[in-house]
């Protein structure tokens, strides 16, 4: 499983676009995503303060589009990115990504499946 942070109000538009594609992929050319142990991490770096987040539990044996891990800021470690728009039956279960009281994320323990 790989996991990928949006917001609610993007995941209800890719529904009824019927793929997802998130704010800037003109720009970056790839869907960014995590590994289990790596999504508390990118939580904290780039999404620290924010609520209303969601994450997406996402079968990487669905994709229709490439996947590649790579790293493209230096350092050891290799992020999952989906090079083109996200089939939406590749997405098997979506869950809300919040911080606790210290403003620490924590990876969640209920999921919602999707249909």
């Amino acid at each position: 499983m790989i996991y990928h942070i949006t917001t609610p109000a993007a995941w209800n538009k890719a529904q009824q676009d019927g793929h997802y594609l998130p704010e800037g992929f003109e720009q970056e050319g790839f869907i960014h995503c995590s590994k289990k142990e790596q999504i508390v991490g990118v939580g904290e770096r780039y999404y620290a303060g924010r609520t209303g987040l969601l994450i997406l539990g996402i079968n990487p044996d669905q994709l229709t589009s490439k996947l590649v891990f790579e790293n493209l800021i230096g350092g050891d470690d290799f992020f999952p990115h989906i090079y083109g728009p996200l089939n939406l039956d590749a997405v098997e279960s979506t869950a809300e990504f919040g911080q606790n009281a210290s403003g620490v994320f924590n990876f969640p323990t209920e999921w919602t499946p999707v249909k």
